[in-house]
């Protein structure tokens, strides 16, 4: 890619995977807000989603964005427990109806923290509340260092169809660097276990541009990784986000791959997974041709939100746990980030809301183009109010258009594959509450490649 655009459309830009995007999410919604969006949920908002936060890790992964705490005794994990099956009833009583449930998501921290005999209480208790069926995709995200047999059965007994397993880098300079110590054996024990108990859809996660990290690495860990024959891969980009994530300040002094390094680990990964067979979906997803999401990318129902791209089509997400994010009609929902304040809250009877924000027509429609743009890399305006009420966002996408960015033939617009890496900065045009082009920036992202 031409350096000159990295340079001017590589910054920092949201992810979106939710619009409006979290730093817009404001302290004046609480759980009035809440208790009122999930009373006015209706069978016409159809099946929902489930998303269940877990912020415990044993140690300190020093590349890690999430909202994790460390510990290595087992009394705050199962003390949180009791909270996340209160919140859950807590949440089904404000309901006017189970409502049933198309996907269940454990996101962390680590979701195999807990024991197998919590999991399934906390399984049991989203079970008694809402309508969870043989239909129902539920997927975990595992550290494979910790996975037991014991909790691979137990998930597998819980119904869990699916299973992310980090994998981030196989280098071990790379590994000791981000304290991430996970030789190949490992994963591959994960694997076998979790087939071994009849769990065989297998998605990896790989991380490039990480301190230390180079093509070769890059490309090594997925010559090996292959072998293991996983339905999804998804490579990101590291987020080197020390403003935030304070504990990546142990990284500055490493060496780490400019825009143009970091351009170079995606790109050759990318050609690398697709002569293994794997299909590139979306920014930053691969998958087997028969793979659901490949299905979902044809027929144009693939969806992005906070799990990142999706087949689910739920349009309802709610979310349990300390930080997890929830999307109703009315808008999104924060729970308390700390564990203690949350505690508090679902102690209290009370719902653990401390910030969101509504939204409204404009922001459905704009959440709607810029998910389209980054699923399908393309989008007619005119079926969201038509090119006239997109003015100003035309007028700027012609002169990405001249950069060869993208591509505009009337109210039809369309990101070239050869700029995929920087569709983020392509919708980042319809996003409203992005301060103008030129200004200081009033909230800081990661890097767009």
């Amino acid at each position: 890619m031409d350096p000159r655009l990295l340079e001017t459309y590589g910054g920092p830009v949201p992810r979106y995977t939710s619009y409006p995007t979290a730093p817009q999410f404001r302290d004046n919604i609480g759980p009035v807000d809440y208790a009122g969006w999930l009373a006015g949920l209706t069978p016409a908002d159809g099946p929902v989603s489930l998303y269940l936060h877990i912020p415990y890790c044993r140690e300190l992964c020093t590349y890690c964005g999430c909202n994790t705490k460390i510990t290595r005794r087992y009394a705050p994990i199962a003390a949180y427990v009791a909270d996340l099956t209160a919140e859950i009833d807590l949440v089904a009583r404000h309901l006017t109806r189970p409502p049933a449930v198309s996907h269940v998501h454990f996101g962390g921290g680590t979701p195999n923290t807990l024991g197998a005999g919590d999991f399934l209480d906390v399984m049991g208790a989203l079970r008694t509340a809402f309508r969870i069926g043989p239909e129902t995709e539920t997927a975990v995200e595992i550290d494979p260092r910790l996975l037991t047999h014991d909790m691979a059965e137990a998930m597998a007994a819980a119904g869990v169809t699916r299973v992310s397993i980090g994998v981030q880098d196989l280098n071990e300079r790379v590994q000791r660097a981000i304290n991430r110590e996970q030789p190949f054996a490992v994963v591959r024990r994960a694997v076998d276990l979790l087939r071994g108990v009849g769990i065989d859809r297998i998605n990896l996660d790989l991380i490039y541009g990480l301190p230390l990290q180079t093509i070769d690495h890059v490309l090594r860990t997925i010559d090996r990784i292959a072998a293991l024959e996983a339905q999804r891969i998804a490579l990101f980009g590291y987020a080197h986000v020390p403003w935030m994530k304070t504990h990546q300040r142990l990284l500055d002094g490493l060496p780490r791959a400019d825009a143009q390094g970091r351009f170079d680990q995606a790109a050759a990964a990318a050609l690398r997974l697709a002569r293994y067979g794997y299909r590139r979906i979306g920014l930053d997803h691969f998958a087997v041709p028969d793979d659901a999401l490949c299905q979902a990318l044809d027929a144009g129902r693939l969806r992005r939100n906070f799990q990142g791209y999706t087949t689910d089509t739920a349009q309802v997400l709610l979310a349990f746990g300390a930080s997890a994010i929830g999307e109703l009609p009315g808008g999104y929902v924060q729970n308390a980030p700390d564990a203690g304040t949350y505690r508090r809250r679902i102690a209290g009877g009370e719902l653990a809301t401390v910030k969101g924000v509504p939204v409204d027509a404009d922001d459905r429609r704009r959440r709607a183009v810029i998910e389209r743009l980054m699923c399908d890399m393309t989008v007619d305006l005119e079926q969201f109010g038509g090119a006239s009420s997109f003015a100003d966002e035309l007028a700027r996408l012609h002169g990405m258009a001249a950069d060869g960015l993208v591509r505009v033939d009337g109210a039809v617009v369309t990101v070239p594959e050869d700029a995929r890496p920087l569709m983020r900065a392509v919708a980042a045009v319809f996003d409203a509450y992005l301060p103008a082009p030129g200004s200081v920036p009033v909230a800081r992202h990661s890097q767009a490649v």
